[in-house]
């Protein structure tokens, strides 16, 4: 009996061993040529991503991988793309909240796409102007509910993550304050600093300099637990339940791209974004990294379409 059980313990050790050998063994000639990352405009968080993933690839793979920056075309570059894990999409989360925001979109999130790696998170931080008399969430609510109307947030661009916070945060706390648009999201930044506006919703890489300085109180996170990005600040989910949003930066391969190929795409992006040097960098720019599976995004993605979808219908959100 122990002899069988010996053997039974080798055999299983052995498969361990040459499963991660199987999958490399079917996908022996992947890839073939250059990989190319489409991506949004040079410098953003989405650029950033894009050429930490390529160093990756060209530390480990045959093939080199070449970034190139097409802004919002660039997801129907990929969802028009052979499905053989040649071409690449690194974008945020307005690649699934797009047809929200539009009539016509030339790709569908779901039928077009393939996950490969959510990448990195950015919580968003509720900021106030120092003069204004709230220092907490339930502060903030009590304004806006005793002056309806009365208090604003900043918005720059439509639909992205600082805005459909807000938006988000009227909802579910049953607030009505008024947004001031403008032309970005550093100019909105810029008009809250100036005392142009009450508060806003910024990515943390963005407004994280000027808490430290004082130009803006730190309110609270956005995020459903705490983030190391800002350890003293509670969460906005504390003073209002159910309250979570953040920007997120992932990988997608176009539909019907073969699981082996999105599976050794996840492992060299994995490899990559969990490297101590790099989480500190992006660290220091107020991203976390996540690095988790196919199967998580494709989660994330349908959670965030249902509930951000809802956000924006109700409000009446069109770019």
């Amino acid at each position: 009996m122990s002899l069988k059980l010996n053997n039974l313990a080798w055999l299983i050790g052995l498969s361990a061993l040459l499963l991660p050998l199987a999958a490399w063994s079917a996908n022996a000639t992947y890839p073939t040529r250059p990989i190319r990352i489409v991506t949004s405009e040079p410098g953003g968080g989405n650029d950033i991503i894009a050429r930490i993933i390529a160093e990756g690839i060209n530390s480990s793979l045959p093939q080199r991988a070449v970034v190139d920056n097409r802004g919002i075309v660039a997801a129907e570059i990929a969802a028009r793309a052979a499905p053989d894990g040649h071409t690449l999409l690194v974008y945020g989360s307005n690649i699934w909240l797009t047809p929200f925001l539009r009539n016509k979109v030339a790709w569908d999130p779901i039928r077009d796409f393939t996950p490969v790696i959510l990448a990195v998170q950015l919580p968003n931080i509720l900021v106030a102007h120092p003069t204004l008399a709230a220092k907490s969430v339930k502060d903030i609510i009590a304004l806006a509910k005793a002056k309806p109307g009365e208090l604003n947030y900043a918005a720059g661009t439509i639909g992205v993550s600082p805005h459909l916070a807000a938006e988000l945060f009227k909802a579910l706390a049953g607030v009505n304050i008024t947004m001031v648009p403008y032309k970005g999201g550093g100019p909105a930044l810029n008009g809250l600093i100036g005392g142009e506006t009450h508060i806003m919703f910024p990515n943390a890489g963005a407004v994280m300099p000027h808490i430290r300085s004082g130009r803006v109180r730190g309110i609270a996170v956005s995020t459903a637990k705490p983030s190391a990005l800002v350890p003293d600040l509670p969460t906005i989910a504390a003073a209002v339940p159910g309250y979570e949003t953040m920007a997120v930066i992932h990988m997608f391969a176009p539909a019907k791209t073969p699981t082996a190929i999105i599976d050794v795409l996840n492992g060299e992006a994995a490899r990559t974004l969990n490297k101590p040097e790099t989480r500190e960098r992006l660290f220091n720019i107020g991203a976390e990294v996540v690095a988790g599976t196919p199967t998580q995004l494709g989660a994330y993605m349908r959670a965030d379409m249902e509930k951000m979808g809802k956000v924006i219908k109700d409000a009446g959100i069109h770019e």
